[in-house]
């Protein structure tokens, strides 16, 4: 497979995973992990159909669209998972105020899936997610989805790397892990993550030297 596209499917494979610095935070404080490197960033939107249902398009308070979109019960497809992007998720939720957990209803559908497969649904059924835009741009199958919210500070979305802690997990091959957190940080590895494009548009901003 050449470089590139070996790359660019890494690249959204770690962006399908979504990040979370709580956990990553805890993670380190335990001693699981060796330094902590952030790599790069992109953004969270929230995709919908186009009809805008809960009208919140071209809102850029993602907590108040989030509101708009509980009361309205407008379809909405969560990935329920363990995912950084489903606990941003329910962070986002918490900050709008709104106890999804309680308020969840038929209109609110968890899938247990990753970030392809939560588009896919939320595109056959006409509903809004949350979505890192990296995945969203690469992604084909759009149906009648748009870009709905965008904007706030609080949808940033940082992408970070570490190794895990040989002391702890003996089998961890620590010589690949360490080189391959050295490429990403590096010169080159930052360049090849800034050049990456679909459709002319940027999927991540590295930041490993900010």
């Amino acid at each position: 497979m050449p470089l590139n596209k070996t790359i660019a499917l890494l690249l959204l494979g770690i962006a399908a995973l979504g990040t979370n610095a709580a956990a990553e935070d805890k993670f380190m404080s335990e001693g699981q992990g060796v330094k902590r490197y952030d790599v790069m960033y992109n953004d969270f939107v929230i995709v919908g159909p186009k009809a805008d249902p809960a009208h919140i398009a071209g809102d850029k308070d993602v907590a108040d669209a989030l509101r708009k979109i509980a009361a309205a019960k407008s379809p909405f497809i969560s990935r329920g998972d363990r995912s950084g992007t489903y606990e941003a998720e329910l962070r986002l939720w918490k900050v709008a105020g709104i106890d999804i957990a309680g308020a969840k209803g038929d209109w609110y559908r968890e899938i247990g899936q990753g970030m392809g497969p939560a588009l896919n649904v939320a595109s056959s059924s006409n509903a809004s997610l949350l979505s890192d835009r990296g995945t969203w741009l690469s992604f084909k199958n759009r149906g009648d989805l748009a870009i709905l919210t965008e904007g706030d500070k609080r949808l940033f979305n940082q992408y970070g790397v570490m190794l895990v802690n040989p002391d702890k997990h003996p089998t961890v091959k620590t010589k690949d892990g360490q080189a391959f957190v050295d490429w990403l940080i590096s010169d080159k590895g930052q360049e090849i993550i800034a050049s990456y494009k679909v459709g002319g548009e940027q999927l991540f901003f590295p930041d490993a030297f900010h």
